[in-house]
């Protein structure tokens, strides 16, 4: 048995060749300018129609004012800065800050500018400004427009649905006061319907004639949604500035509501901080109502009992003994005033929930106790803070309960302190109470009316003393309270904004880069899933058999293109592969050339006729058979007669010589296929045959057989024996590739010898397709190119590539 060589049927790895696919890929050029061109419009539309949101953002500054002596005795509060800044970030998205803020700068009338292209919202630029009565019913987010006819009137009308406000009359046009769009109103006048009560005013005259709209929004869903919109996060980690922001459509806009909201919240701050001094304040007020009226009771007395005893000099008749009583009984008072208070803290702080906002702290009403003026401040300050968190989170929140705890063990604490003071103040009560004891023994030695007018004069300054001394308390009180201010500040108001949508740069990139990987993408996938063949590169890398030439697609109406149209492109590709067939077989004298294909339609006729013309016009006496007797088409191509032939002569109707017809080319002569027989494989395989074949080698210099596909019936591997040369033929942008596969492994198994590719028919596209040099010894791969500097005026083409501009264009897509 004959060794099979394994070797053939080995796939050799071949490198990626970079260049090749640059190349094959980068002639597509106007496909990527018009996807990238198309990308670029669109997003410029984009943009154009498209309104822009731009961020606009402040910083405040969160300061701590927890003393280090509360933190010590707070036993939870150690380790704290005393800076809680999810209150406070809670607190800037409260619906009660954004509606101390929109009080500010309202907000409730938007104005917009007539335009067709986009919604553009004037804000300060608006003509006109609309005052609104909001304890009146209103017709709220649909826009009505003003046309402003001179400085005293205006008309109102309907605004137009637009291609991005469509909605804002639409089905609703129903809720449209109709009663205010009737004749013609004054600027200044309130204007009046059955849903509608607002006052125009005109700010701009200048702006006569000009077309404006404007859109009510009530206040209470400004405040829903503006407090929506606030974002508020610390700037930096572990640090104490929040940074506070929002998407607006207007820079102007955004900057003031941010603005007024940081003002609202430092606002707010010290609105908490007075709180402490209008509690003071107002129970100061009170005492000192009850003590005014006592002291002019007390006065009065005094008046009637010195007219009534002719008394002059009171402190000349009675001596030293009632100023130390006096000294005792205003320690006493004082000592009283101590406990009073004392005990209405303790019964305040026992009756109490959890709401301590309203205690006074000792140092307000003159108390000196630094211990208990601290915890009395720090509560306050806790209760302040479970006040915030309660309007923004349940009972239960976790932070919430951490705030009770603290609170809970700061009651404690105070009460504590309490009552060590209230027994101490009760002892030192009784030590003075003793004391008066004593001098009110030695006062009662005295005469009647000394110690009439004694008692009555004690009292007196006793109440002048309270009085004058809750007097300068409450002046204290109004002091602090005017020189309170808030903890935190601002540390940047808003001024500029950023753009964040649409991003320009950022669409602009996204269009160049999927303009370009789109339809390289597309073109990727079509040629992965096209399985045609479509260039000598990718042959060569299918093929096993050597490609000996490549023939340009020919343009012209005829199949005798090397004949009738010498100087075409085409036909040098053909002068060329005849060259390349001179050095094989050269040792014949006649050299027989075969030449099939895998399927019909790829161009085996049309190499045969022009081979065989190349061959003839270079002075080589050529025979041209037409062996395809099941689809003959050569008869019709070379214009004679099919009514005897090959088949004929096979069947013995004709002769040798009556079937040779000459040509009206020199050298050129044919064999006819003939009538369509039966049995045209059988035919062949006559001995008949091989005497014929044998007769005109004896009389032709070149022998070429126009053969049915090989791949579709079996008389060209019979026909393969007279053969010296066999041509295989590829067609560009037809042939399949999977049918290159049978050829392959005839091939390899040494079914097959002396094979030769053809590429046929290929097209125009890109500057060259230059793949020469030599194809496996045997000889030159014809260039077809495009004109350019180096082809001179060789071609009849010329006068085709100085035209048709956009068939150069579409020549580019061609693979």
């Amino acid at each position: 048995m004959e060794n099979l060589d394994l070797s053939k049927f080995e796939e050799q790895e071949k490198p990626i060749d970079i260049k090749y696919y640059i190349i094959k890929y980068s002639r597509y050029w106007p496909l990527y300018l018009l996807f990238i061109a198309v990308g670029v419009v669109g997003i410029f539309l984009f943009h154009r129609y498209t309104v822009e949101l731009f961020e606009v953002k402040g910083s405040v500054m969160i300061k701590t004012n927890a003393s280090p002596e509360v933190r010590v005795l707070d036993r939870s509060n150690i380790f704290s800065s005393g800076e809680n800044l999810t209150n406070d970030i809670l607190l800037f998205s409260s619906k009660q800050l954004a509606e101390d803020a929109l009080k500010k700068v309202h907000f409730d009338v938007t104005y917009y500018a007539a335009t067709n292209i986009k919604e553009i919202e004037l804000y300060k630029n608006s003509p006109v400004l609309v005052e609104v009565d909001w304890n009146y019913p209103q017709v709220e987010g649909k826009k009505i427009g003003i046309e402003i006819l001179s400085e005293d009137e205006y008309r109102l009308g309907k605004v137009d649905s637009q291609i991005f406000d469509w909605w804002n009359f639409g089905d609703g046009g129903s809720d449209i006061d109709l009663d205010i769009f009737e004749g013609i109103h004054t600027f200044g006048k309130e204007v009046t319907g059955s849903k509608s009560k607002f006052t125009v005013h005109l700010s701009n005259p200048s702006r006569i004639g000009d077309e404006v709209s404007f859109k009510l929004s009530h206040p209470s869903s400004l405040v829903d949604q503006y407090a929506r919109a606030i974002q508020v996060k610390p700037m930096i980690n572990y640090g104490s500035v929040l940074e506070v922001s929002m998407v607006t459509k207007v820079v102007d806009k955004g900057s003031d509501y941010v603005n007024a909201l940081m003002d609202a919240f430092l606002e707010h701050d010290l609105r908490e901080k007075n709180r402490i001094s209008e509690n003071a304040l107002r129970f100061i007020e009170e005492q000192l109502f009850i003590v005014e009226d006592s002291l002019n009771s007390v006065e009065r007395r005094m008046q009637q009992f010195k007219v009534s005893n002719k008394l002059l000099d009171v402190n000349a008749e009675f001596g030293g003994v009632l100023g130390n009583i006096r000294s005792l009984e205003e320690n006493i008072q004082a000592i009283d005033f101590e406990l009073s208070y004392y005990r209405t803290l303790r019964d305040y702080l026992m009756r109490k929930g959890r709401n301590f906002e309203e205690v006074v702290a000792p140092s307000v009403v003159g108390i000196a106790d630094g211990l208990l003026n601290d915890l009395i401040q720090q509560l306050v300050q806790l209760s302040l803070e479970r006040r915030k968190l309660l309007s923004k989170v349940h009972e239960t929140h976790p932070d919430l309960i951490v705030v009770d705890q603290q609170i809970n063990r700061l009651r404690d604490n105070i009460f504590e302190n309490i009552e060590n003071l209230i027994e101490n103040t009760e002892v030192r009560k009784r030590e003075n109470t003793e004391k008066l004891s004593t001098y009110d023994r030695q006062f009662a030695n005295l005469p009647q009316a000394e110690s009439s007018y004694s008692n009555i004069f004690r009292e007196f300054k006793l109440r002048e003393n309270l009085y004058t001394y809750l007097l300068e308390k409450r002046a204290e009180a109004g002091i602090a309270k005017a020189s309170n201010v808030s903890d935190n500040s601002i540390v940047d108001y808003a001024k500029r904004g950023n753009l964040i949508f649409p991003k320009k740069l950022q669409n602009y990139t996204y269009a160049v880069g999927l303009g370009f990987f789109i339809p390289f993408g597309f073109l990727l996938l079509y040629h992965y899933l096209n399985n045609r063949v479509m260039d000598q590169i990718q042959l060569k890398n299918i093929l096993k058999i050597p490609i000996l030439g490549t023939i340009g697609y020919s343009e012209k109406g005829t199949n005798l293109l090397v004949a009738d149209h010498p100087r075409a492109l085409a036909s040098e590709s053909f002068r060329s592969l005849r060259s390349a067939l001179f050095y094989i077989a050269s040792e014949k004298k006649c050299k027989i050339i075969l030449v099939t294909s895998s399927i019909s339609g790829e161009g085996k006729t049309f190499i045969s006729i022009n081979v065989a013309s190349a061959m003839a016009l270079s002075g080589k006496k050529t025979c041209l058979m037409g062996f395809d007797l099941r689809k003959p088409k050569l008869s019709n191509y070379m214009e004679v007669s099919n009514k005897k032939g090959l088949s004929t002569f096979l069947v013995d109707k004709h002769s040798a010589e009556e079937i040779v017809l000459p040509t009206k080319y020199d050298n050129l002569y044919i064999v006819p296929s003939g009538p369509v027989p039966p049995n045209p494989s059988e035919l062949l395989l006559k001995n008949k045959l091989g005497d014929f074949m044998a007769k005109l080698e004896s009389e032709f210099d070149i022998i070429v057989m126009d053969c049915p596909p090989v791949g579709l019936v079996s008389e060209t591997m019979d026909l393969l024996r007279f053969s010296d040369v066999n041509l295989y033929i590829v067609r560009h942008d037809f042939t399949h590739r999977n049918h290159l596969l049978m050829i392959n492994d005839l091939y390899a198994s040494d079914q097959v010898r002396n094979f030769y590719a053809i590429f046929n028919g290929m097209k125009r596209g890109g500057d060259t397709y230059d793949f020469g040099g030599y194809n496996y010894g045997y000889g030159y791969s014809y260039s077809y190119m495009q004109k350019n500097k180096y082809s001179g005026s060789y071609y009849e083409e010329e006068a085709d590539f100085k035209s048709g501009w956009l068939k150069k264009i579409i020549s580019k897509f061609r693979v």
